[in-house]
């Protein structure tokens, strides 16, 4: 059986076509999967922000009632707060260049 070549030529065209059909297929279908995973993680961050800023709003003032104590206690220490001040800045200093 002999085949000319334009029959493999047409049937060469017929496969392109048909592979052009199943990767246009393809890529429509991750396309859709890529949006809606995109809509899931911006829902999941939204929600995460959202339970953190209750969180945080909640946690604000008993945050502030601690630095105004903390900053009492160094206003009425002043020498401890000093040696505070250079055991942490000496600790950083030997933790960066420790490397």
């Amino acid at each position: 059986m002999a085949t000319t070549r334009e029959e493999i030529q047409s049937d060469l065209e017929a496969q392109v076509a048909q592979l052009t059909k199943q990767v246009s297929s393809l890529t429509k279908a991750m396309s859709k999967r890529s949006a809606s995973a995109l809509a899931e993680g911006r829902e999941s961050a939204s929600e995460f922000y959202d339970g953190f800023y209750d969180r945080f709003t909640d946690a604000l003032p008993a945050m502030r009632k601690q630095a105004r104590a903390a900053q009492k206690t160094a206003q009425d220490n002043p020498m401890t707060t000093a040696l505070v001040g250079v055991a942490v800045f000496g600790l950083l200093a030997a933790l960066l260049t420790r490397r």
